[in-house]
Parts: structure tokens; sequence; C-alpha cells
């Protein structure tokens, strides 16, 4: 059985969850264009000015400066740095409800150069299968190719969970730059609140993304019960524990570790709300637990700090949290430590 994200889902959809859920980032610049380009393709078109996608672009990265940091602090930006630019031309661009002048030709000038370049990659040096743009025209007046793929994706009935798992994947990296939070949750990875089902950093106990948001794309925007598509503000969603909460009571320590935490993210799976009321408190099927374990695959294939968090859980209960496989191994253990 394979655990290669790509492989249950060989889609242009699967290829957009891997750009933004998987790829490396020391900067936010991907989440701003991603939302830039599903907007622009939601419209139908096939192409915009580069100057006109960037006005999103500039401004969604000028409303979220206002709320963390969007760059590491392992990088050193320069006064000519877009995000510096940002910084300076932010308080104008907000009161006028659109870029500065300055902020927009300094959006204009980077992007072909740094995002646009970038947007498919992956960690390692590898790209995603589908390409969703392409860049035509002179430095004067440079056009946006949106692809039939960008297209399918942003008018397809899971588009409104796209950019769910989008907006939750910024607030994700952006808190992982926060100075006083990020060490934190690169260190220790996240916990979550289950009384608001928020996903938290453990040092303040500060919600950074709902569960369903955070999680929802690496299982492909389906259903972990009945393996159908959840589509938000259309389906009720619930989270349901896959191996029940009732079962803590039952669970003792393993050979390898502690007995596992049910409350943690690696058993927390987004569900269709009848589907969870149904299964109630039965254990997992079979199939359910292969569902979860490549779901918990895919995690681990995404930047810190949810590859951290599933990481700790794995190394508590005896894995290594490094090599492949060791989901499945793990979770068709559980049973058999009740």
């Amino acid at each position: 059985m394979s655990m290669d994200f790509f492989h249950p889902e060989p889609t242009a959809r699967s290829s957009w969850r891997r750009a933004v859920l998987m790829g490396a980032n020391t900067r936010t610049y991907k989440f701003a264009l991603g939302a830039a380009l599903l907007d622009a393709a939601a419209e139908g078109r096939s192409e915009i000015l580069l100057k006109d996608l960037a006005v999103p672009y500039a401004m969604s990265l000028v409303r979220h400066l206002g709320q963390a940091p969007q760059v590491s602090s392992k990088v050193v930006t320069g006064e000519s740095d877009f995000l510096a630019v940002a910084e300076r031309e932010a308080a104008e661009s907000l009161r006028l409800g659109h870029p500065t002048e300055e902020l927009l030709a300094a959006a204009v000038r980077s992007m072909p150069a740094m995002v646009m370049r970038k947007f498919h990659n992956l960690r390692g040096g590898a790209e995603v299968p589908h390409r969703f743009y392409g860049v035509t025209g002179s430095s004067r007046e440079r056009v946006v190719q949106l692809s039939d793929r960008l297209r399918e994706i942003a008018q397809s009935e899971q588009a409104a969970s796209l950019r769910s798992e989008l907006v939750a994947r910024w607030s994700i990296v952006e808190t992982s730059f926060a100075a006083d939070i990020g060490r934190s949750l690169i260190l220790e990875g996240v916990a979550v609140d289950m009384t608001t089902l928020q996903i938290t950093d453990r040092q303040r106990r500060r919600s950074i993304s709902g569960v369903t948001d955070a999680v929802i794309g690496f299982q492909h925007g389906l259903c972990m019960i009945c393996a159908e598509p959840v589509t938000p503000g259309i389906d009720d969603i619930a989270v349901d524990h896959v191996f029940p909460y009732s079962s803590m009571r039952l669970l003792r320590p393993g050979d390898r570790g502690a007995a596992p935490d049910l409350d943690a993210v690696w058993n927390l799976a987004p569900t269709h709300a009848p589907c969870n009321t149904h299964k109630s408190n039965r254990p997992p099927t079979p199939a359910e637990m292969t569902r979860l374990a490549q779901r918990n695959e895919a995690i681990m294939q995404s930047p810190r700090p949810l590859r951290r968090t599933l990481q700790l859980t794995l190394q508590r209960n005896g894995y290594t949290g490094t090599r492949p496989g060791e989901w499945l191994t793990f979770i068709q253990r559980v049973p058999g430590l009740m």
C-alpha cells in the first residue's frame, strides 16, 4: 500500500494541496499568491494582468502583517525587500483600501522573480506534477495565463475547502514565525482545545486554526468514515475521534512507550456529522485505520509544526518518527493496547 499523498488521488487538486500544504516556507508569499489565483480563476478568467493580480496579493499580505510576522526570523530582509516595502506602505494602503503606487510597483517587480517562480516547488527541489499558471509578456506589461487545471479546482465543489485550508496553513506558518511562540511550536508541536476544536500553541494556548481546516486537506477533503467529499458551508461537519475517546480508559502502555493520547491531532479527523453520529463509539474499521495512517503520513511531509506534533506522538510511543510506514504500524497496534 502506498503512503504517497499523490497516489490515491493523482489530480490537479492534489498538486495544489501539495504546493500549499507541503512546500517549504521562509515567507508567506505563496499563500497570498494562492488566494489571489483562486479568486481570479473562480471568475472563469483564462488570463489576468500581473498588475491586477498584484492588488489582492499585496493587500492580503499587508493585512496579515498587522497580525503576525510574514517571514522567518532566520531571513534577513533589506530595505528593498518586498516585505520591507509592505511594512512601510501598510498603513496608507489600508487607509486607501488598495495598494499605494510604491507597494503595487514593488509587488509587480518582485512576484515573477520570487513567489511565481517558486509556487510549484516542493521541499528537496521537486515540483508538483501540474502547473497552474504561466507568465508571458514583456517587463512593461506582464500577463498571467491561468491554466485549465486552476480554473477546474477554483470552480470545483471543494473550492471553499481549498480556501479554508490555505488560510489555516497561512495562520500556522505565520504563528511559527512569531519570536515568542515559534520556538515552542518547533520544539513541542501544537495542542488541541477539545472544547473549541481549535489547534493552539502549547505555550500560550492561543488559537491558531480550527482542527478541520488544518488537517482536512491532508485527507484530500474527504470524510474519514465514508471517504466522500466534505463541503464546508454545505455539509454539517464533525471532528471524530477515530479511536473513540471512550477507549481512553481501556488503553494500557505498550512495550514501546506510554499509552497513546486519543485527544491529540493524530487521532482527530473531520467527518460528515451524520457519519460521526452513526459511527458513535465503535472502533475504526481496517479501511478507516488505513486512511488515518495515510493522512498522518501526509502531514509528516509538511513543514513544522504539524509534522513535529505527529513526530512527537510516534517518538513517545517508541518509534523514530522519521521512517515511512510507522503510522500504519502504530495505528494497527493501538487495538491491542485495549
